[in-house]
């Protein structure tokens, strides 16, 4: 008996670590959305946009995981300097 599944398919934990990698995105995009300036949202756009797309084609669970927390670092620390300049 076959599975009916195609060759492809994600198992539980890659769907589960895609969907942070999802949420983080964005997130990310959603938080760059509030930088007053055009030039530096801009910036921010094409970085967060690259990094993303050259890491796409990772396959190490370790490594996604730790690209992750670094991309949720990045995203904490732009939403702080956001806050404190709105103050």
């Amino acid at each position: 008996m076959s599975s009916r599944l195609p060759p492809a398919a994600l198992s539980l934990k890659q769907f589960l670590q895609r969907q942070k990698v999802l949420a983080v995105y964005r997130n990310m995009f959603r938080t760059i959305r509030q930088v007053p300036d055009e030039a530096d949202r801009k910036y921010l756009r094409d970085w967060a946009r690259e990094e993303f797309k050259r890491n796409k084609n990772a396959t190490n669970q370790d490594v996604i995981r730790m690209m992750i927390s670094q991309a949720s670092n990045h995203l904490e620390e732009l939403q702080k300097s956001l806050a404190l300049a709105k103050s």
